[in-house]
């Protein structure tokens, strides 16, 4: 069933998130304003070394005041392609530099109300360069092993959702999950 939009404008707007209206009608013919937040799309990566251990961050998110491990992640500049941001990304955050990355997973992370993309992204080994350029990120960066990744997840210690999504898949990755 789909929706029909008759238009859109936006309530408030900067460079980090935009907030929009929309005047829609539902499958049953009800019409309605439908808000939308418009965001810049996410690149993030899981960067692997030959020990079998992923680069992580522990960081604290005031939005909900927690801590948690998170992979490097951040917003797609404009000019830049997913893939490109995520090895900035990485290196920014971490002092870690990889060559190469390669598309792990897509996701629209909460479509029913933001249209913002994560592009997940796997890296396999890196180089360190030398301290992160990015000093706000975090309060730890660690190899943290593969096989401690499904227990950090059911302790609640990874929450973020491009982190949580790049882990799971790189666990099924791992694991040898074939596409279907």
């Amino acid at each position: 069933m789909r929706w029909t939009v008759h238009g859109e404008r936006p309530i408030y707007e900067n460079p980090w998130v935009n907030l929009w209206l929309a005047d829609v009608s539902q499958p049953d013919g009800l019409r309605l304003e439908h808000h939308i937040v418009r965001m810049r799309h996410l690149a993030v990566a899981a960067v692997v070394d030959d020990r079998r251990r992923v680069l992580m961050m522990w960081r604290h998110r005031f939005i909900t005041d927690t801590w948690g491990w998170e992979l490097p992640m951040g917003l797609i500049e404009p000019g830049e392609t997913p893939g490109q941001t995520a090895a900035r990304e990485v290196e920014e955050e971490t002092g870690w530099r990889v060559s190469s990355v390669r598309p792990l997973v897509y996701a629209q992370s909460a479509n029913g109300i933001t249209d913002s993309e994560h592009h997940v992204f796997r890296a396999d080994g890196a180089v360190y360069a030398g301290p992160p350029t990015e000093l706000n990120e975090s309060d730890r960066i660690e190899w943290l092993p593969i096989d401690r990744i499904r227990g950090m997840i059911d302790r609640r210690e990874v929450v973020s959702g491009g982190s949580l999504l790049g882990l799971l898949y790189l666990l099924l990755d791992e694991a040898g999950g074939a596409p279907g």
